[in-house]
């Protein structure tokens, strides 16, 4: 049976669900700035993505140890994560392999998620991957963290207030989101044009999410125009970040460090072929954290 955890370092606080090791509530002096689910746009909150970011062709792949058939964005979101670690002020999960895991990911492996408390108004989100087993491992891993727009102590502010705003100025095409779930990089439009922000609006994600590649910085910010309330997301350790909002003006945006992605509609079926997979050796350890804070 699940539980949640709860944590806190002053005013700020923050709770995880140990079903899928998901971040549930993150809240500045009791401001909620985590999207809370709803399920007329989106039921989840900020679940982990592992072993595979995003989709794969018809939900399989071959691999050096047999098939993996994965759904989208793994299964360590739907499973039972066990805390090994607590503090006041953070708190470590862990999932292993087990039999019924190698049926669909034919491989050892430990994931630890370790959510601290950094600052004021911080926390961190770490990830590390150990590979258990005595072949090499391949997999993706990302957050997903969905935020409130407009953000908590505001008044009379709209969606279209906001704005994600980068460091510096620059440009980034970024892949369609074509059929099954896949990248398609061959009808990839600009998403920044030498500027150093990118206007939030609801059609940004009429084709799903935007897909951003070697941020500046590693940095970007949620925040709103009017008031310069929102989230900063470091995420140095990540090559790519998922920018996503529902249809429908749902209220949040989801920003979503990741070591990877979907499979390219320009690659082929084997797993350990897909663009920027991480190839693990047995006995070895990968960690990588982002740090979500509040404006």
């Amino acid at each position: 049976m699940s539980s949640v955890v709860a944590i806190q370092n002053g005013e700020l606080s923050a709770s995880i669900d140990s079903k899928g090791a998901q971040l549930t509530s993150l809240a500045l002096a009791g401001s909620e700035y985590l999207w809370q689910g709803d399920p007329r746009w989106w039921a989840k909150r900020a679940p982990i993505l592992f072993p595979i970011v995003g989709s794969l062709r018809n939900g399989r792949a071959a691999s050096e140890q047999g098939e993996v058939s994965l759904g989208r964005h793994g299964f360590a979101r739907d499973v039972e994560h066990e805390v090994v670690a607590q503090g006041e002020s953070s708190v470590t999960f862990e999932i292993r392999d087990t039999a019924q895991t190698r049926e669909i990911f034919p491989y050892a492996f430990r994931l630890n998620t370790t959510y601290a408390l950094t600052g004021e108004a911080s926390l961190t989100q770490t990830f590390r991957v150990e590979n258990t087993g005595d072949v090499t491992l391949p997999f993706s891993v990302g957050g997903h963290p969905a935020f409130n727009v407009p953000a908590p102590g505001t008044t009379n502010e709209r969606f279209a207030d906001y704005e994600i705003a980068f460091t510096e100025a620059w440009t980034c095409e970024a892949p369609k989101i074509a059929e099954g779930g896949l990248l398609a990089y061959d009808t990839a439009a600009l998403a920044v044009d030498h500027a150093d922000a990118m206007p939030l609006t609801h059609e940004l994600f009429a084709d799903d999410a935007v897909m951003l590649t070697d941020v500046p910085g590693g940095t970007l910010t949620l925040r709103s125009r009017v008031s310069g309330h929102g989230v900063c997301v470091d995420f140095a350790d990540f090559k790519y970040i998922g920018i996503w909002s529902a249809l429908g003006d749902a209220p949040f945006v989801a920003l979503e460090p990741w070591t990877g992605h979907a499979t390219l509609t320009s690659e082929d079926d084997v797993f350990e072929h897909k663009r920027d997979i991480t190839l693990l050796e047995p006995g070895a350890v990968d960690e990588r954290s982002f740090t979500v804070t509040l404006l």
